[in-house]
């Protein structure tokens, strides 16, 4: 059984009674099951994973790599350590605070990550993004500071628990309610609640607010589907605190509110069946310049007149990914310092062609494991999200012509070392160069990919070196032959960009493990 469709069985099961594990005593009663998963003060407790939970919050983080290290060598798996780590984080942070939420989004990648590693090495990536994540909850105040609590289900038919009415609570930025909505609808035979949630994800664009919820979801293969509502509840969480601070500062919300409804009765597509129609090179690359180079509203019409045209949703979905790799193939870079780690010139951490390509990328994972209506919802929103960026961006992408010329070497190892050197001197030109011939010369991408993996491991990446080499490596897995390469070669012009910036704890954790 695929992923994909083990996780769109996992959405039949939501709200069956296999999650109560994550709701704590109140839910937990009302289901009519003895186990209590919260104290008498409504602390979440993890139960076989609590001192592991507990140990990511609580240890000093000049002492944290050792105790991670020691673990390690007890025979704790690395998947364990990564869903401690996560519910460590949801229980300190519940998607509210910058920083922790960026750590939780490079968890699932740091694993994926590790698994293509050889030996020891495999655990690097992982004890490099859980220093991250604890160090974070260190300074933001261990235990005492934690934000999620046990939730108590709304007292509602189940059938009333919808996205609309999650919505709702959302506009009205009741956090209390919406997350009474959303326990409930887990507490129901019926409910599909990440279909639910995406009523809220939909509602605005933003890196954070898709990011989150995707990578809150992917989580659930390693923390399992029992921590479904602690994990998803954080993105819940970062929807309504998002628009309380529209409320707040009196800002109009996004005309993507109005423009989904609008296109859905426009190309009646409430009631179409998903697309299974082929998309061409040729109609793959119109839709992409379309998107990258029109305004918003106009890229999410395009988008959905290919759905209604029985356009299958992976063809426009690959569109949107090109559409946004554009981003970061075209950006001039930093015009001035942005950080001590972010210098003049610079395209890696929140720069706009990572971001959408990182958006991109949730958007379609989200309408692969989604019911038909949002996975037609997601691609719009993505579209939208994605276009209307490209302003002020280079008219021409990386590799260019002038950079190509000075490759000669064909060969793979030439390439490669040279690759390499190229990362090093942060020639961000020249390695988009040599991954553009490499790539077109037929040698096989992991190589290629195995020189960046490095450097996505011991770099800082203005924490978003793991979730976009990771989105890179999926969404060339994903594009056809044509186009896939840009995706590596916009890989490694990020990788030259972040060069020269170690990631804390990255020494001390190859020392402690022998790396």
């Amino acid at each position: 059984m695929n992923q994909t469709t083990s996780r769109r069985e996992f959405l039949a099961d939501v709200g069956r009674g296999m999650l109560v594990a994550s709701l704590g005593a109140a839910v937990s009663s009302e289901l009519g099951l003895a186990r209590v998963f919260a104290d008498d003060a409504g602390t979440l407790n993890f139960g076989t994973l609590e001192p592991l939970v507990a140990m990511m919050q609580e240890t000093p983080i000049a002492k944290f790599l050792p105790a991670l290290a020691a673990k390690l060598k007890e025979g704790t798996e690395l998947r364990t350590l990564i869903a401690a780590g996560a519910l460590a984080n949801a229980r300190s942070f519940g998607g509210q605070d910058y920083t922790g939420y960026h750590a939780l989004m490079a968890l699932m990648p740091a694993f994926d990550m590790s698994k293509q590693l050889s030996g020891i090495e495999g655990a690097l990536p992982v004890f490099k993004v859980l220093y991250r994540n604890t160090n974070r909850i260190q300074e933001a105040g261990g235990r005492k500071n934690e934000v999620l609590h046990q939730i108590i289900a709304a007292e509602m038919a189940r059938e009333q628990a919808t996205g609309e009415t999650l919505l709702d609570a959302e506009h009205k930025g009741d956090m209390a309610a919406a997350e009474g909505i959303f326990a409930r609808m887990l507490s129901g035979p019926e409910g599909e609640a990440f279909n639910h949630l995406q009523f809220a994800v939909q509602d605005e664009v933003d890196v954070h607010r898709v990011v989150l919820a995707w990578r809150s979801w992917a989580l659930l293969d390693v923390a399992g589907k029992e921590n479904a509502l602690t994990l998803l509840r954080q993105s819940l969480r970062y929807c309504v605190n998002q628009e309380k601070y529209l409320r707040d500062n009196k800002m109009s919300p996004s005309p993507i509110r109005a423009l989904v409804p609008k296109l859905f009765d426009q190309y009646k597509l409430e009631s179409q069946p998903l697309g299974t129609k082929p998309a061409d090179d040729a109609l793959v690359a119109q839709l992409t310049e379309i998107i990258y180079g029109i305004d918003r509203a106009k890229a999410a019409d395009a988008v959905a007149a290919a759905l209604a045209d029985g356009i299958s949703p992976e063809g426009v979905g690959e569109a949107i990914s090109l559409a946004a790799n554009q981003l970061v193939l075209r950006d001039p870079g930093l015009a001035k310092n942005n950080g001590p780690k972010r210098p003049m010139g610079s395209v890696h951490g929140a720069s706009v062609g990572v971001h959408a390509s990182d958006s991109a990328n949730a958007w379609r994972h989200i309408a692969r494991v989604s019911n038909p209506r949002n996975t037609y919802a997601s691609l719009i929103v993505g579209a939208f999200h994605t276009a209307g960026q490209s302003a002020g961006l280079n008219a021409k992408p990386y590799p260019l012509a002038e950079n190509l010329e000075k490759i000669e070497a064909k060969d793979s190892a030439t390439l490669l070392k040279d690759l390499d050197a190229a990362i090093k001197e942060k020639d961000q030109a020249r390695a988009s160069a040599l991954v553009q011939r490499y790539g077109e010369q037929g040698h096989p991408e992991r190589a290629v990919l195995d020189v960046m993996i490095k450097y996505a491991v011991s770099e800082d990446g203005a924490l978003h070196a793991e979730k976009f080499y990771r989105t890179v490596e999926e969404e060339f897995a994903a594009t056809r032959a044509a186009f896939r390469w840009r995706h590596v070669c916009a890989l490694a012009r990020v990788t030259a960009s972040e060069y020269g910036f170690p990631a804390a704890g990255y020494a001390e954790a190859r020392t402690l493990l022998g790396a």
